[in-house]
């Protein structure tokens, strides 16, 4: 069972047909929207802030979610992918995003619809990624516009988690 913990009075809120691995951490003023995954040690610290996590979701092995005190709250939207050992801190993904393993994206950064983080690339802080194209980089850049396939990987890929996820029921 996931290890999910009150921070000052606040517990998680964790909607329904949600996986949660068994030595995921989740604390604080959390937010998880419907049919999400959270994989094995994966964290999501809301601790020092608010994080909104939307439908049909999926944070993979070993990410970390986190925010900044005071400063900046992290809000993931619907369908997005967060692949192993990322790190997105108090930043907004909009719908449709896949951040890349091991990528990076920091405070106040916005990643907008159909976007793709590659992996190990580092979105510095307040910086805006544009629809429609794949960044890389450290610091992340815009490489070139999605193809038709990266767009269908970015619809499919939440779809793919979900039925991993049955796989442990």
């Amino acid at each position: 069972m996931a290890l999910i913990l009150p921070v000052k009075g606040e517990l998680p809120q964790i909607s329904e047909g949600c996986f949660l691995a068994p030595n995921a951490t989740i604390v604080g003023t959390v937010k998880i929207g419907k049919n999400c995954s959270v994989w094995f040690n994966a964290v999501i610290r809301g601790d020092v802030n608010t994080i909104s996590i939307g439908d049909e979701t999926n944070i993979q092995d070993g990410a970390v979610i986190h925010a900044t005190y005071e400063k900046a709250s992290t809000t993931i939207g619907n369908r997005v992918s967060i692949g192993h050992n990322a790190l997105v801190h108090g930043c907004i993904l909009k719908d449709h995003v896949l951040v890349g393993m091991g990528a990076i994206v920091m405070d106040h950064a916005v990643v907008e619809e159909f976007c793709i983080i590659a992996a190990g690339a580092i979105v510095l802080e307040n910086t805006i990624c544009e629809s429609g194209y794949l960044y890389a980089g450290i610091p992340a850049k815009k490489i070139k516009p999605l193809t038709e396939n990266q767009v269908a990987l970015l619809k499919k890929l939440p779809d793919n988690y979900q039925m991993y996820a049955k796989w442990f029921e």
